[in-house]
């Protein structure tokens, strides 16, 4: 008697480890075909996912923040140059003045 129970537990256990095993599988191609998907569209190029907004951002680049950043570097540029020349102009090299006016005596 205690035969069959066994071969019953047996019989059981082997079928739900089958079927155990199949979902495990089938949940790994699953996963398998969704990473190759995502692989697919991370891999994309910004203008073959969607040629027109990008279009259209490089376009507003081009046309709108790179002339305004122009701008700003040449006004931060021009007010730099123009602080060390009235820094120069200051006399505050005394060096300088003294040589100058010692040549001219």
């Amino acid at each position: 008697m205690f035969n069959i129970v066994d071969k019953i537990k047996e019989f059981f256990s082997e079928i739900l480890i089958d079927m155990i095993k199949e979902n495990l599988s089938g949940m790994l191609l699953d996963i398998n075909d969704k990473v190759s998907t995502i692989a697919n569209e991370v891999g994309k190029t910004p203008s073959g996912w969607n040629s027109e907004v990008f279009h259209f951002i490089k376009s507003i680049s081009e046309n709108v923040i790179l002339p305004i950043a122009g701008l700003i570097i040449t006004a931060v540029l021009c007010i730099e140059l123009i602080q060390m020349v009235m820094n120069k102009n200051n006399m505050h090299d005394v060096v300088f003045y003294k040589r100058s006016y010692s040549n001219i005596e």
